[in-house]
């Protein structure tokens, strides 16, 4: 039978796919030609996101799971394990974050940058599909998420010069300590990281299963099957957008610096 990960994969989006895993700001990281500053700013939107929206993300999915349906148990216990794991895995991802920019020197902190419009209208889509989506729906927003950000990285760490991959470089200069930033968070979100492709894999499987009587042309939780598919549709092509705005662009590391007085 076909699945709904493959259907979406296949489907054709007004902001092109390779748009939200191709944009500059990702050529230049797999080049090392990315300035620090930019760097540094897209990980405190990063942070942003990892640290504010995407917990509480989770945490209005679990409340949503029918943990009380003894028909559907082990699909619900199945789904809390994974949210479960989800905010476990984000707890180590910020920390990750904070490791990387004080090993690295990156500066991070809220005195440094400003909030992008496009992080606003990513935690602003999160919160709305928290707060208002089934179940379903949100377990799509969270796949689509995962994979764009698995693919986008993975063309990074695969770009990568491969010196800098099969030796370890010594940081003469910041440029030196950028790379090497460039290179550690390229392998942790990328599929050289078999956890996070296994984390990926398992969100696509949860949320195949789930849509399982969708594409037998079944309905889904009161909708028919080609409504519960047009909304699953219309998530992956908001994300898909959303992830191609979340890049920032040049010139943005001196427009969303925060002014000394």
């Amino acid at each position: 039978m076909h699945k709904l990960t493959d259907h979406l994969n296949a489907l054709a989006t007004p902001t092109p796919y390779a748009t939200a895993i191709s944009h500059p700001f990702l050529a230049s990281a797999a080049s090392l030609s990315l300035p620090t500053d930019r760097l540094a700013l897209y990980l405190f939107q990063d942070r942003i996101y990892a640290a504010q929206a995407y917990p509480r993300f989770i945490a209005q999915l679990i409340t949503k799971i029918p943990l009380d349906n003894t028909i559907h148990a082990p699909l619900a216990t199945r789904t809390l394990a994974l949210l479960v794991g989800c905010l476990t895995n984000i707890v180590r991802e910020v920390a990750f974050f904070d490791t990387t920019a004080r090993t690295y020197n990156l500066p991070l902190d809220h005195g440094h940058w400003r909030e992008r419009k496009a992080t606003r209208d990513y935690t602003a889509g999160m919160a709305r599909v928290g707060a208002l989506a089934s179940l379903e729906d949100g377990l799509v927003f969270l796949w689509v998420m995962e994979k764009v950000y698995l693919d986008a990285w993975s063309a990074v760490y695969t770009a990568l010069p491969k010196p800098v991959l099969s030796q370890a470089l010594e940081a003469r200069s910041q440029a030196d300590l950028t790379a090497k930033a460039i290179t550690d968070l390229s392998y942790n979100w990328s599929s050289a990281n078999p956890d996070f492709v296994q984390f990926v894999q398992e969100i696509g499987d949860l949320v195949n299963d789930y849509f399982t009587p969708v594409m037998a042309r079944q309905s889904l939780a009161g909708r028919s099957a080609r409504e519960a598919l047009a909304h699953a549709e219309a998530i992956w092509a908001r994300v898909v957008e959303l992830e191609a705005d979340f890049w920032p662009n040049e010139g943005e590391e001196d427009t969303l610096r925060v002014s000394k007085v």
